[in-house]
């Protein structure tokens, strides 16, 4: 009998283990040479820590709210494709393990179990995550029936005109599936003799001509508040605080589009000033442990999004193993606040970090 695993990374190993190839490449690879996949983990290990101590942490509160939604802890599910690639139950699995957490899942708009599935299968609040399509009208209905079913917001994934290069799919061939949400909608069939037919599939189906302006297009057909996933620049963030989103996440989509963006920590800081409260920030990339969603909410973050500690969790133990991993990033957060000297989630302010950017100031 194997030793339960102790923490999210060894997920990872057993995970290796149970998956093909394909879906384990697919799943933990990033673009080209992979460099800023390795950095959204390592840049993390560049923060430190500044606790206080003699502080009365006999009580720790976890909870907070996500667009007034109250959650048990600031970890939700980020929403990553096809998971019945890692496990029979796919989204399912996912969506209890969440529910049962008593935290926010984002489904895929490329998920292989339906929106409506998903929304049977437990009680919960669910956000959806929206590709906008070359067919318009196709992610419309989409964002329709997640509106109907019950889901609370739409996340538009923004990185995303094309699939970035990622070399492991290419050299697998990754398939392509036809995906149930999309069922006598459009065909995954794609004529692809070389590389990845997922990728093919993708660069076929998104629009390249998104932009700004589609927003005001988003509103138009939902009632439901957006969020735009992909934020990096204060630029960017301004302009969407303009166009009256909901909310932001800081994404770089895993380090699996553009690679050689930075670490989605290292410009966390500069989104939060841009904003400037305005509008919640949310975070994901490269969360391991619990100290690492301790830093994204000190760097003035709202809630950190979990994607491949997900998915590992899922194809190595099902719904047990989903849960296990938000339930260890949870237990470690409260040990990291009690060390520190954080009573609740409000008092992770940015006094209790110091990054590199700080010790270079105290130099000068």
């Amino acid at each position: 009998m194997a030793a339960e695993p102790v923490n999210v990374t060894e997920f990872q190993e057993l995970a290796k283990q149970a998956l093909p190839k394909m879906f384990y490449d697919f799943y933990s690879g990033g673009a080209e040479d992979q460099y800023t996949l390795r950095k959204n983990i390592e840049a993390f290990s560049r923060i430190m820590f500044q606790p206080r101590v003699l502080v009365d942490v006999s009580c720790i509160n976890l909870s907070t709210t996500i667009l007034g939604y109250k959650i048990s802890s600031p970890i939700m599910v980020a929403p990553t494709a096809m998971h019945k690639f890692a496990h029979p139950e796919g989204e399912i699995a996912t969506a209890r393990a969440a529910a049962a957490c008593k935290t926010i899942m984002v489904l895929s708009f490329r998920s292989t179990c339906t929106v409506e599935e998903v929304a049977s299968s437990c009680n919960a609040i669910r956000f959806f995550q929206l590709y906008v399509y070359r067919r318009r009208d196709i992610s419309a209905l989409l964002v329709q029936r997640a509106e109907r079913c019950g889901y609370k917001a739409i996340v538009l994934t923004a990185d995303c005109p094309r699939t970035g290069r990622r070399e492991a799919d290419i050299k697998n061939k990754m398939i392509s599936p036809q995906l149930k949400n999309f069922e006598g909608l459009l065909s995954a069939e794609v004529v692809s003799e070389k590389g990845s037919k997922l990728a093919a599939f993708a660069n076929g189906a998104f629009d390249p001509s998104l932009s700004w302006k589609d927003i005001a297009w988003l509103k138009s057909i939902t009632n439901l508040p957006i969020l735009i996933k992909g934020v990096l620049t204060a630029e960017n963030a301004v302009k969407a605080v303009e166009v009256g989103v909901a909310g932001i996440i800081v994404s770089n989509h895993g380090g699996r589009q553009l690679d050689y963006v930075p670490a989605t920590i290292s410009v966390l800081e500069e989104v939060v000033q841009a904003v400037g409260g305005r509008i919640p920030v949310l975070f994901d990339g490269g969360i391991r442990r619990g100290t690492d969603v301790f830093k994204a909410l000190a760097l003035g973050a709202q809630a950190v999004l979990i994607g491949r500690p997900v998915i590992f969790g899922l194809a190595a133990k099902g719904e047990y193993g989903v849960r296990r991993v938000i339930e260890m990033l949870r237990d470690e957060l409260e040990l990291t606040m009690t060390l520190c000297g954080c009573r609740s989630v409000k008092e992770i302010t940015r006094s209790y970090v110091r990054t590199e950017r700080d010790s270079l100031r105290s130099l000068l």
